[in-house]
């Protein structure tokens, strides 16, 4: 029976969970009856984010993607560091979702419900309670851990806390994954539900972040161990492989499918839909196929691309032609990246300079064509791009995903012992997937991480993760200080020239001195007097 998430409740068919409907019903009611409290619970479910479905993505906070259209809040804040406490984009507001799993767990744990049934249900609560505080953590640092359910009209002031450690919230978080482990299943029995692997694959991710320079200036190797064998229980529960295809791993047909761990479910047609409108939907305009620059990929990821004989275009015998670029580049380029002269619905798409499209490359911000000369296609079905039927997909919104899972053990193993066979076996599984050869024997600790680094950018490119890596491993002061590129593309003497340039509107910058985390917002200190500022935003 396929679980699938709505916000006001729960459709009732063959494909969703039965729930008998009731006109009105009491609080004291809810807790009596498993069906309803499923309900509450399934509310609690819907609120885990989507993954690039916003109008302006976290994606374009990083280097690996910027807005083509002017005015939106990643340009003209985020990209330029000019967030504070009152205009940043925050994570604060997963308190009312943790105010939620409170109130779930209170009133299951002092039910009379089966225990077989609140056992399980419990583990997911507290699972959904974790991941919403590994958002506030990743984002804000140490937050006020908060266990009970706050009442101002009971407690007035006392409801304000002050925060915890960044050390304290972690504990917090992986001292519940670790709790709740063996109370999940391995596989749910409905589709969408937490499970064991996902409880892990979250202790992982946190240690992992934990283990990294942001948190770990004197490279303790025992937390890079930690996470390492965390990751090696969620392979070690061998429940998860790669999915054969990578371009179509994301496709609706292959929703929850034997790599995903964990996926926000969305309904097409809806409000929960896989929007594509606004970052890379494709549409046609007086029969030329045009789209919204919303999410443009920069050169920068274009060139982390490998060739398809497994090399940097970086290496001398990689046979990379600046002047033919896109030629005999790897797999995952092509089914990731709308370039000049690439397919897309049986269009040729054209960036170039002078060809009259409306995906020419936009040199003065004047349209919401690219910036970049590059579009979106990673994850997107062409048939959804026609006539404004961009938001009928139903396809999953992936938060883990087991080549994660391979790539960040990699990442940890090789920072605790070196590039041992282990590390080799999982990097070179996610290679073989995209049919690159194996990576060199003998690479030393320092390129085995640049490789690792290298894989991991391409494989999880617009999945919303870059932005984290930025962050956690104290690089967004060296990648998002200074300008990102474009590719122009024109036509001189009959034949094509590329010259890669700055790209409108491609200013970066960073003040390592506070922009490694986000500020608390303002309208919290203002209700809050026990919180403090973090640094350097006062």
């Amino acid at each position: 029976m396929a679980f699938f998430i709505l916000l006001m409740g729960l459709i009732s068919c063959d494909d969703f969970l039965e729930i008998s409907p009731k006109d009105q019903i009491s609080d004291s009611y809810v807790w009596t009856d498993a069906d309803q409290a499923d309900l509450f619970l399934n509310n609690i479910y819907a609120s885990l984010p989507s993954v690039i479905n916003r109008f302006d993505p976290w994606e374009n906070w990083s280097d690996d993607a910027m807005d083509g259209a002017e005015g939106t809040t990643s340009r003209n804040v985020y990209a330029i560091a000019a967030y504070t406490p009152s205009n940043a984009e925050t994570q604060w507001g997963q308190y009312s979702n943790i105010r939620k799993c409170n109130l779930f767990i209170e009133n299951v744990t002092n039910s009379g419900l089966a225990d077989e049934w609140k056992k399980l249900r419990l583990a997911e609560a507290r699972f959904l309670r974790a991941y919403f505080y590994s958002l506030l953590w990743n984002w804000h640092g140490g937050v006020p851990v908060i266990t009970d359910v706050l009442s101002y009209t009971e407690q007035g002031d006392e409801i304000f806390r002050a925060r915890n450690s960044s050390e304290e919230t972690l504990k917090f978080i992986t001292d519940e994954c670790a709790a709740i482990a063996n109370d999940l299943p391995l596989t749910a029995s409905q589709k969408g539900r937490i499970t064991r692997g996902a409880a892990l694959t979250l202790k992982g991710w946190c240690e992992l972040f934990n283990a990294s320079p942001l948190h770990n200036s004197s490279n303790e190797k025992a937390k890079w161990t930690l996470a390492a064998a965390t990751y090696k229980s969620v392979m070690n529960l061998n429940v998860y492989s790669l999915f054969p295809n990578y371009e179509s791993l994301f496709y609706e047909e292959n929703n929850f499918n034997n790599e995903t761990i964990l996926a926000r479910p969305q309904i097409g047609g809806t409000t929960l839909g896989r929007s594509t409108e606004g970052f890379a939907s494709a549409t046609y305009t007086g029969g030329t196929q045009t789209s919204y620059g919303m999410l443009n990929p920069t050169q920068e990821i274009v060139d982390e691309y490998a060739m398809a004989n497994g090399l940097p275009i970086t290496d001398p015998n990689s046979g990379y032609d600046p002047q033919n670029p896109y030629l005999n580049r790897e797999k995952r380029f092509y089914q990731s990246i709308v370039y000049d002269g690439s397919v897309w619905n049986g269009i040729i798409m054209h960036s170039r300079l002078g060809k009259g499209s409306f995906n020419e490359l936009d040199l003065g911000i004047s349209t919401t064509a690219t910036n970049t000369g590059y579009y979106y296609r990673k994850g997107l079905k062409e048939k959804y791009a026609i006539s404004g039927e961009n938001k009928l997909s139903s396809a999953n919104s992936i938060l883990f995903r087991y080549a994660e899972v391979l790539l960040s053990y990699a990442e940890a193993q090789n920072e605790a012992v070196g590039p041992d066979a282990s590390v080799y076996n999982a990097v070179n599984a996610v290679r073989t997937r995209s049919e690159l050869p194996a990576l060199k024997e003998g690479l030393t600790q320092n390129e085995m991480r640049i490789a690792i680094r290298r894989e991991r950018r391409v494989e999880l490119a617009f999945e919303e993760r870059r932005w984290y890596d930025l962050i956690r491993l104290k690089i967004a002061e060296e990648k998002l200080n200074g300008t990102l590129h474009a590719m122009k593309i024109e036509e001189i003497d009959g034949r094509l020239v590329y010259t890669v340039i700055p790209a409108p509107g491609g200013t970066r910058v960073f003040y390592a001195n506070r922009n490694y985390y986000i500020p608390i917002p303002q309208s919290a200190m203002d209700k809050n007097s026990k919180l403090e500022q973090n640094p350097n935003y006062n």
